[in-house]
């Protein structure tokens, strides 16, 4: 059966409208929010829902799922580039030095979300990942750990099937906070377990 890649769950609809499979012109079916928007597609194609491993790739994410909240995913996406440059591609040890000053300069940069509590919370987890690595924990096989180190297969026929959280995103939820990250709620970590593929949520026919 055809399968699609779904729609998150995070607050304010963040992956875009409700809908059903639709068939694209190139006849790949597709989930509704992917739309006509080419960033969105190959969002959608390459990346949502593909089980994601590595290390500093599952930080970044987690942080830009904090930055999303409330707000439309696309918006991140057109931003992410930018993202990437802003906060030293994401290099838990480099943004965990910041100070003030740094936080000033993000706050005055248009091409990041410029919101304070969320850029604070950013250095916070860094400092939060680099003691959990100091412990000898890898911050990947933490966050697997939570799904038992595999993908949960859901296999949803309807949208109405979806969660917005579950069990294993309470208890990564709880966790991650136990270990000093913030923007860490179980919504927006069933989002994130969503897109690094630790649930497959892909709605099939």
């Amino acid at each position: 059966a055809a399968a699609s890649r779904g729609r998150s769950t995070a607050p304010a609809d963040p992956r875009g409208p409700a809908r059903v499979l639709e068939a694209a012109p190139d006849r790949r079916p597709r989930c509704g929010w992917a739309g006509g928007d080419a960033l969105y597609v190959a969002y959608h194609d390459e990346e949502w829902g593909r089980p994601e491993t590595d290390t500093r790739a599952l930080w970044e994410k987690l942080v830009l799922d904090g930055f999303q909240a409330g707000l439309a995913w696309i918006t991140i996406l057109r931003k992410r580039e930018h993202f990437r440059r802003a906060f030293d591609g994401f290099d838990p040890s480099r943004v965990a030095r910041w100070g003030a000053g740094d936080v000033d300069r993000l706050m005055a940069d248009p091409g990041i979300i410029r919101n304070r509590a969320k850029v604070a919370a950013t250095i916070g987890n860094a400092k939060a990942f680099l003691a959990m690595q100091a412990g000898g924990q890898s911050f990947s096989d933490f966050l697997w750990s939570f799904t038992g180190g595999k993908t949960i297969q859901n296999r949803r026929t309807s949208l109405s099937e979806v969660s917005t959280k579950t069990a294993e995103s309470d208890a990564m939820s709880k966790a991650l906070a136990k270990a000093g990250f913030k923007f860490v709620g179980s919504t927006i970590c069933y989002a994130f377990m969503q897109a690094v593929g630790m649930v497959n949520d892909h709605l099939v026919s």
